[in-house]
């Protein structure tokens, strides 16, 4: 059956349905990891996106009950060059192509995916749509469907994904501290990450307020990845600008970064095609240490290599870059304990250059304990 990738400009790749047919509507983006395909399909920060694989062969190792970083798939659509016909893996219990139809998830598969890249890296990310069974219909229509759908610039998207009502991960083991995390799209690794350093986690809704963060008493407190334009973020900004001014250790990443950046004062903007794999070089300002690092951003921090600013909390300084582009990575506040980056030190499925970051945070909370901070028991 015949399945068609549109894209805003008037460029259209045809191909195979796989997966659900019917219509998914999104941003095209393209992603350069050769693994973790079940982790990118179910990562928040993708949600309201149509991912094209960059690697050409994928479904390998089928799907499992595992990998998943939320509750189900988040993408709008997917696309892939040549879709395994049958899984091998010991841990599977399916085929990518089954939990993409029973989730719902409109793709298409077999066609130039080196193409459509080189074609997004030349124009930018842009508005798509992928189309099959009973919604093809004739070209022009399909694309003035496109470039009627939601643009991802001013796009609220944090709220979709949030968790409905406040939930724990208990610490492994003796709890050492208890972090307050603001859901705008967490995955599922992260609170995993800090229960192996002695951290309870309790992950609250987007919509939370300062009052229902002091409650907790919380040691720190972490802001999440997650999907979207970070200007729109006016509740999670004022909430940290709240944490901020009570000297809570704050940790962010991803779109926690920009959030935090906001706060202290910074815009963003729109990157042309933006950054999303596993294999993304970070230079760290102070150090010159290079992490290869996972991402999936296409917004980013205003600001160059070392730059110190001053702001509502006083000064702040950019402390990590892409050098592939000069991108802003990383950030830190300098008379407040905050800082964050833009990657993700909880990857999975890797890389691992950056899980020291959670360390960090766990020194941070060490260096500002007070008295009325109960985390540890």
């Amino acid at each position: 059956m015949t399945a068609v990738l549109v894209l805003e400009d008037g460029r259209i790749f045809r191909g195979q349905a796989y997966g659900a047919r019917g219509t998914g509507l999104g941003e095209a983006v393209f992603t350069t990891g050769m693994t973790g395909y079940q982790e990118t399909l179910t990562d928040p920060s993708y949600h309201r996106q149509i991912v094209v694989q960059t690697a050409p062969q994928i479904g390998n190792t089928g799907w499992n009950d595992e990998d998943d970083e939320s509750a189900g798939i988040q993408v709008a659509g997917y696309v892939v060059r040549d879709p395994a016909r049958s899984p091998s893996s010991w841990r599977s219990t399916g085929s990518l192509a089954a939990a993409l139809e029973r989730q719902g998830i409109v793709s298409v598969a077999g066609i130039d995916t080196r193409a459509l890249v080189r074609h997004l890296r030349e124009r930018g990310a842009m508005r798509a749509g992928v189309f099959s069974g009973a919604d093809l219909a004739a070209d022009d229509v399909l694309v003035r469907r496109v470039r009627e759908s939601l643009s991802m610039e001013g796009a609220d998207l944090y709220g979709a994904v949030t968790t409905r009502e406040p939930y724990v991960v208990p610490a492994d083991g003796v709890r050492r501290f208890r972090v307050a995390a603001l859901d705008v799209g967490i995955k599922s690794n992260t609170p995993r990450c800090l229960a192996r350093r002695g951290v309870e986690t309790h992950v609250l809704p987007a919509s939370s307020t300062i009052e229902q963060v002091e409650a907790l008493a919380p040691d720190g407190f972490f802001l999440s990845n997650g999907p979207g334009d970070p200007a729109t973020a006016d509740g999670p900004v004022a909430l940290t600008r709240q944490v901020l001014e009570r000297r809570i250790p704050l940790f962010g990443i991803c779109f926690g970064n920009q959030i935090l950046a906001r706060a202290l004062g910074r815009g963003t903007y729109k990157l042309r095609y933006g950054h999303r794999g596993i294999n993304i070089p970070v230079v760290e300002h102070a150090t010159g240490r290079v992490a290869i690092t996972s991402q999936n951003h296409g917004f980013a921090v205003e600001g160059e290599a070392g730059e110190i600013f001053d702001g509502p909390f006083g000064r702040a300084q950019i402390t990590h870059i892409c050098p592939n582009d000069g991108c802003v990575e990383g950030l830190a506040a300098l008379e407040v304990p905050a800082f964050s980056v833009q990657y993700h030190p909880e990857a999975a499925a890797g890389p691992h250059d950056a899980e020291d970051l959670f360390d960090r945070f766990v020194d941070l909370m060490t260096a500002h304990r007070t008295p009325d901070r109960r985390g540890a028991s």
